[in-house]
């Protein structure tokens, strides 16, 4: 590997691999997401679109299909597809948690309102069915549709689970595959499926996908507690102040005495919060080692999606993907 190629960050070497691709799918979302008779569509979506992003979703399925040697072009439109999923889900997510930030700029609710972020984000799921459909493979389209349900299934869950220190482990990992994992592992089968490959490469691009997207949702959420607002768009402690029980802090709630669960209990079921209570939330995490112990895990998800990859074709494509599960990782080291 060249110094100039060190340098570069594997998700910024996977978009000059598929940088061919990826502009063909901008283009094809550019087209997709105006409206002659709506303008406020194409103005609430450009300022998300315009706000940056890696777009690493739609680049996995465009990556899969290349690996595995697909030459028509429907991967485009499956790409753009997994990308108006994605746009549509901030879109919501945003009213739902009544954030005023994303990357770094105001979100499209502070902006216009919440009715024109959830129809705008209604208009984007339309879109990307009509694009699922254009592919003409109804394999294809119960992989997206289904993730789009799962993907529903776990905002939910997390509306009961969020503010409940009866949360567990176990049901954190099932919001987290449903609202952020699921269209990882949609976006890279559905690119194996396109190409035709085998079974066991779908399955094993399935994994990558779905363990990828675990662990880069608990590196999200830790750095809530313990990441740079230069580096985020978001800041410390955003998490906290919305109630949210994300891994450190069930982890925190699992290890703590009466008196420190006395004070979960205020601040995230009561939502009784009050100055310097961040600092003492951070405090307790450090204190029962539940940054490390959750920076870990990620790390063991991050492994599990490296460990897919070995069924897949020899690819320079293939490398890039493990570095990525790398990378994903080393934003919290």
């Amino acid at each position: 590997m060249g110094l100039d190629e060190a340098v570069r960050k594997p998700h910024e070497r996977l978009a000059e691999a598929v940088a061919e691709d990826m502009g063909r799918v901008n283009a094809l979302i550019a087209a997709r997401m105006a409206s002659e008779h709506a303008p406020r569509i194409p103005e609430v979506t450009r300022h998300l679109v315009e706000a940056g992003g890696k777009r690493l979703r739609p680049m996995l399925t465009l990556a899969a299909a290349r690996m595995l040697g697909y030459a028509g072009e429907d991967h485009v439109r499956l790409a753009a597809t997994v990308e108006f999923i994605h746009t549509a889900t901030l879109l919501h997510d945003d009213v739902v948690d009544e954030s005023r930030q994303r990357r770094g700029r105001p979100t499209a609710n502070l902006l216009w309102d919440n009715k024109s972020s959830v129809l705008v984000g209604d208009y984007l799921f339309a879109r990307a069915f009509q694009l699922m459909v254009e592919t003409g493979s109804v394999r294809v389209l119960g992989i997206l549709s289904n993730a789009s349900a799962t993907i529903a299934e776990g905002e939910v869950l997390q509306l009961t689970a969020a503010q409940n220190l009866k949360t567990d482990e176990a049901v954190y990992l099932q919001v987290v595959r449903g609202k952020t994992a699921a269209l990882f592992a949609a976006a890279t089968e559905v690119g194996g499926v396109i190409a035709a490959a085998p079974e066991a490469q779908i399955r094993a691009l399935h994994t990558y996908g779905d363990a990828l997207g675990v662990a880069f949702q608990i590196v999200d959420d830790l750095l809530d507690y313990a990441g740079d607002m230069t580096a985020t768009g978001k800041n410390v402690g955003d998490d906290f102040r919305e109630r949210k029980l994300t891994l450190p802090v069930i982890k925190a709630v699992a290890a703590a005495n009466a008196e420190e669960r006395g004070f979960w209990v205020r601040v995230i079921e009561k939502g009784d919060q009050r100055d310097g209570d961040l600092e003492t939330a951070l405090r307790l995490l450090a204190r029962h080692g539940c940054l490390e112990a959750t920076r870990e895990e990620a790390l063991g998800w991050a492994g599990r999606a490296k460990d897919a990859l070995s069924a897949l074709p020899d690819h320079p494509i293939r490398g890039l993907l493990g570095d990525l599960a790398d990378y994903v990782v080393a934003r919290i080291s």
